[in-house]
């Protein structure tokens, strides 16, 4: 015999069944975008780089823009990772630095021994500068980049993009490792390279990564350390020959105890995918992107977007996505 009490427990479960169905079923027909979503796969490095943030701003900014798209970051240990899933399906986009890309795609660098081909790599859009920094010690008296000729200096582990950068400028200058007194191969990490620095065991370094940094803010006022120019007719050059490099300008006061204009050179965080990704994808991810370029400068100051008309002209001699075309050609 059913009691009026557990009639009444009974009715209460099938009530709030009902209440959750209609709920589920009115979900579904006010937003049917987000129900057949499509799934973007945005490589990016580890968690703890500007990359990563990169790509975290990136997918907010997607997701909010259009309910068409669902942006999720996977992190990668490197370019190299992220090169390979974008070639293989794997990723739908992904933040590439352009010299790893042009080296991917043409088989040089890193890449002269791989036998897979990233030709099927289109670029979408730059997005924020790469400063390859030369830092010295006040007492080096390095006041130029042909003033760290004969020094100490740390050219970074081997294969890093430190050690890559080191040997680019010393091809570009035409220096061999007899024209220093000592050149280290310390790596990033547990900051070996800037704990040998401090102790004035090296004189000079590379630094590659956006500005301010916070680590280098700590290492130029606790370490005596400073900022130098490279920017001679070897490394114009060198500029003018290699479509992935450009001259970047550190502005006087970006730290505080850098009173003057820095200018070097470096290269340029791209945001890249296979030339099969849909063009019309491409387009609404660039659309969301441009239409949110405070929101991306509040963000960080180096995420100052490359205006839209120059966007086309500052990426020459990489290849475009169909869909990158288009959105420049109509804005």
């Amino acid at each position: 015999m059913i009691t009026h009490k557990r009639k009444k427990r009974i009715y209460s479960k099938r009530l709030f069944k009902h209440i959750l169905m209609i709920t589920v079923c009115l979900n579904i027909g006010l937003f049917p975008l987000s129900v057949h979503a499509f799934e973007l796969l945005l490589g990016t490095g580890e968690p703890g780089t500007f990359s990563h943030f990169t790509g975290r701003m990136l997918c907010r900014i997607i997701n909010s823009h259009s309910g068409e798209l669902n942006c999720k970051t996977v992190p990668a240990p490197d370019d190299v990772h992220n090169l390979t899933n974008l070639r293989g399906g794997s990723l739908d986009i992904g933040l590439i630095d352009s010299r790893m890309l042009l080296d991917a795609i043409n088989k040089t660098g890193n890449f002269k021994f791989f036998d897979i081909g990233y030709e099927n790599l289109r670029v979408l859009i730059p997005l924020y500068d790469v400063p390859i920094s030369l830092i010295v010690r006040r007492d080096a008296n390095i006041l130029s980049l042909k003033d760290l000729k004969g020094k100490r200096i740390n050219a970074g582990a081997p294969l890093s993009r430190q050690r890559l950068a080191v040997d680019t400028i010393m091809k570009a200058k035409k220096w061999t490792k007899n024209d220093f007194s000592l050149i280290g191969e310390l790596p990033s990490t547990m900051s070996q390279d800037t704990m040998a620095f401090c102790h004035g065991r090296v004189q000079g370094m590379i630094h590659i990564g956006v500005h301010p940094d916070s680590s280098l803010q700590q290492l130029i006022r606790l370490c005596k350390a400073n900022l130098v120019d490279m920017n001679d007719n070897d490394i114009q050059q060198l500029i003018r020959d290699y479509p992935a490099f450009w001259k970047i300008s550190i502005a006087a006061g970006t730290y505080p105890e850098i009173s003057k204009e820095v200018t070097t050179f470096g290269t340029r965080a791209m945001l890249v995918a296979s030339e099969e990704l849909d063009e019309g994808i491409v387009y609404r991810i660039i659309d969301a992107i441009y239409g949110n370029r405070e929101r991306l400068k509040t963000s960080h100051p180096s995420l100052s977007l490359v205006p839209v008309g120059k966007a086309q002209l500052s990426v020459a001699g990489m290849p475009l996505h169909p869909g990158a075309e288009k959105y420049f050609s109509l804005h």
